[in-house]
């Protein structure tokens, strides 16, 4: 049986069908609502059940009124009212499954690869610049990556994978990986995506979450945006910021990009900033009226980020967005 899902405030009524979640009944009516990973641990998409009953994967069954509820999650009972965090109308959405093929494998760090993967001749996947991918595995299973080369290049992709100690990805097929070998993706996913806006944008990243910050940034500079970006990535030692040097030649020939790396461990070499990530932010910006902040990587960071924003900087949370990277396999959701 199906359900009809109702929008507060807004003039948005969309049929959901037995058994789909929330997120799917809305993408496939042409809206998008803020999400991440879809199986319920980086919160990225939690949102209001305001009235009605839904099954919430890692939550239970639920009866509105209920804040935090994980909408991708979502399966409806019966006719629900929901209050998403944010929702706008977008093409539905086309998704592609291709093979692709291994061209190569960089070592960006001594625990970071990148792999470059191309698409047979004459197959394309289009993607917006901050979108992920994912990496279908011989059983069933899949694994998130977001997209580090602009979306102008999107008959190939790259990668990059940090190694996850016990990872089923990064341990029992990445270390076998080779030129020529095949992995099949589905492509895109993801609302992490720069607005329309032209007010300056901060850029947070944590480890391998730069990867789509660096798809962002690249896709301004071809298309010749100069939209203000001020990049802020944050590493434990300085390894963790394995592309230093090119961020550091763009801030040169880009006057609206400005490149802050930040250290929080011991690293007796590193000469720059040091601390938490976040709090170089704050110290740069103490008043964030008027900016877009856009974070991606360790939730922890995203968490401190998002509440210190915005209670100390006067962020307004509506400009607040986020892409946490958080183990993707398919084991029941837990609180991230």
């Amino acid at each position: 049986m199906s359900h009809t899902i109702t929008v507060r405030d807004k003039d948005i009524v969309v049929e959901c069908e037995a058994g789909e979640t929330v997120l799917d009944a809305m993408e496939r009516a042409g809206f998008a609502i803020p999400y991440s990973c879809r199986k319920g641990v980086c919160a990225s998409c939690e949102g209001g059940l305001c009235g009605g009953e839904a099954q919430v994967r890692g939550q239970g069954h639920l009866t509105g009124p209920q804040e935090g509820v994980k909408l991708c999650q979502a399966r409806p009972l019966t006719d629900i009212e929901i209050a998403p965090a944010r929702i706008r109308k977008v093409d539905p959405v086309e998704r592609k499954v291709l093979p692709g093929k291994v061209r190569k494998i960089q070592r960006l760090a001594e625990d970071v690869a990148a792999i470059h993967l191309r698409f047979p001749i004459g197959n394309r996947a289009p993607f917006r610049a901050g979108q992920y991918l994912r990496v279908m595995l011989p059983d069933g299973d899949s694994r998130n990556y977001s997209m580090a080369n602009p979306p102008q290049k999107n008959d190939a992709l790259e990668l990059h994978i940090r190694h996850v100690p016990g990872g089923k990805f990064s341990e029992s097929i990445l270390a076998r990986l080779a030129p020529n070998d095949v992995l099949e993706v589905e492509l895109p996913y993801g609302e992490f995506t720069l607005t329309e806006a032209v007010i300056p944008a901060l850029l947070v990243a944590t480890g391998t979450g730069f990867a789509p910050i660096r798809s962002i940034i690249e896709n301004q500079v071809r298309s010749g945006a100069a939209r203000p970006l001020h990049l802020y990535w944050g590493g434990n030692g300085s390894d963790d910021i394995y592309m230093r040097a090119a961020m550091e030649a763009l801030a040169e020939r880009h006057v609206w990009f400005t490149f802050t790396p930040v250290v929080s461990g011991a690293d007796a070499g590193w000469q720059g900033r040091r601390g938490f990530v976040h709090e170089a932010v704050l110290e740069d910006y103490p008043d964030m009226a008027g900016l877009e902040v856009y974070a991606c990587g360790a939730p922890v960071m995203i968490e401190a980020a998002r509440r210190d924003f915005c209670a100390k900087a006067g962020l307004d949370p509506d400009l607040f967005f986020s892409d946490a990277f958080v183990p993707s396999g398919d084991a029941e959701a837990v609180p991230a």
